[in-house]
């Protein structure tokens, strides 16, 4: 793949974005994430309703989805950088390609995930997690049944997203994303309190939302004439390998990033799984809340990859670092004020789920750790990687995600929480130490401009 290092000179540039049009690429980004957090929250709180090892059988089984999930994302996002790049070029019939490679390797990769997933899930819920509670692990086998069977519509909406995100119309997935989790909302309230479903009635709405989600988002891709990235059924059915390959640049590097730093997590909470129901509970909420926190700052990292991409393709590496800086910059302020307040109304947030005195109180401080360094720490060390993906300067982004999370999270993980017994809270220190270290590479990388000689030049 050839590079470039040289930008066009700021003077001689258009800006490619206005601020108006930022914001409009970023506000249905936002509010696409906070659904998204709203679901995972509104599952928790009803699964809470049936007890403990309910809520800890689908928290734990939630570690796997969300691997499974960011491998989904990863791919998508290598669709995403890569469709951005050839519209920033002005090559809208690559873009329409590279949109038909995305569904038919995503449509490839769910199958695939999910049926893995549903001939070994005893074997997976064993190995991460070990000799838990029968009764938890009960629970955990049917919502992994059921959730399982998403996998594939999942990936395909994911591809449908990220096609429309890429043109800059993140409106269309947005709308989609709020049919899509609205039903699954109403469907956990009908299925839990008044069918009576239990642990079943959470997962199994989860499953139809994605259905009804994936089969909207790719007849809107295709039926939009006017989408710059129109999706077609030949550009699905006739995979190219050189457009395969494109993607796959972007998304393996990625898929292996995201899904070994979910990988860890799930590690990790093998180890809080040790200190028993009180940690693993804990650990769900204060993931669901601190959840609230980053809303802001994953969709900013999803308007990085399609604003820092279009740059990158239409040749301007000077516009496509000031656009991240700038992106960053909002990060910092929106986001802190969303953590702010979730600090400030955290005793009213916890007061949402059924929790026993030592759960609630752990979760608290679970939560302290989180939002109060995240104010500081979690946009260098999320968003601004993004900015670097999109730029294809993946391999970078991939070995230090890859070495932090074993060095800090899984390394340092172990001896805080199990060698000196803190449990959760040990994890939790060990994730801070994480995010500090990777703040200070992807800063120092994005500084010295080292990211720009890795952006492609398409011919």
């Amino acid at each position: 793949m050839q590079t470039r290092s040289a930008a066009k000179p700021a003077a001689q540039a258009e800006p490619l974005f206005t601020n108006r049009q930022l914001v409009r690429l970023l506000w249905p980004l936002i509010i696409e994430q906070g659904l998204a957090v709203l679901v995972g929250m509104a599952d928790t709180v009803m699964v809470s309703s049936v007890g403990e090892a309910a809520i800890s059988g689908v928290s734990l089984v939630d570690m796997i989805n969300n691997l499974i999930i960011n491998i989904f994302a990863a791919l998508a996002t290598g669709g995403a950088v890569v469709t951005s790049q050839f519209l920033g070029a002005g090559r809208r019939e690559d873009a329409s390609r590279s949109a038909g490679g995305l569904v038919a390797l995503s449509a490839l990769l769910g199958t695939a995930v999910t049926a893995v997933c549903l001939v070994g899930r005893v074997a997976l819920l064993r190995l991460f997690f070990g000799s838990i509670e029968a009764d938890v692990m009960t629970e955990a086998l049917l919502y992994f049944t059921i959730t399982g069977l998403s996998y594939p519509f999942l990936a395909l909406y994911n591809a449908g997203a990220a096609i429309f995100r890429s043109t800059g119309n993140s409106a269309i997935s947005m709308k989609v994303s709020v049919l899509m989790n609205l039903t699954n909302i109403a469907g956990n309230a009908l299925c839990v309190y008044v069918l009576n479903m239990g642990t079943a009635g959470v997962a199994v709405p989860t499953l139809f939302s994605r259905a009804l989600g994936a089969v909207i988002i790719l007849y809107l891709a295709a039926a939009h004439h006017d989408n710059p990235a129109r999706l077609t059924w030949d550009g699905v059915r006739h995979l190219q390998p050189r457009m395969a390959r494109n993607i796959l640049y972007i998304g393996i590097p990625s898929a292996m990033e995201n899904s070994l730093f979910q990988l860890g997590r799930v590690l990790v909470v093998s180890m809080i799984s040790l200190f028993g129901t009180v940690h693993i509970s804990a650990n769900a909420v204060a993931n669901n809340l601190d959840s609230m926190g980053c809303i802001v700052g994953q969709a900013m990292g999803l308007a990085m990859i399609t604003v820092v991409g279009r740059c990158v393709g239409a040749g301007d590496l000077d516009q496509a670092a000031r656009y991240a800086r700038k992106l960053l910059l909002w990060d910092y302020i929106v986001q802190g004020a969303s953590n702010a307040a979730v600090l400030l109304l955290l005793p009213q947030l916890l007061g949402m789920y059924t929790l026993s005195a030592d759960t609630w109180q752990l979760a608290r401080l679970l939560v302290l750790i989180h939002a109060g360094s995240g104010i500081v720490l979690w946009p260098a060390s999320f968003v601004l990687p993004n900015a670097l993906r999109a730029a294809s300067d993946v391999r970078f982004t991939m070995l230090v995600s890859i070495f932090s999370m074993v060095a800090w999270r899984l390394g340092f993980s172990y001896i805080l929480c199990v060698q000196m017994g803190m449990g959760a809270v040990g994890v939790w220190i060990a994730m801070v130490v994480d995010w500090v270290f990777r703040v200070l590479c992807f800063v120092l990388r994005f500084v010295t401009g080292a990211w720009k000689k890795h952006a492609p030049l398409r011919a």
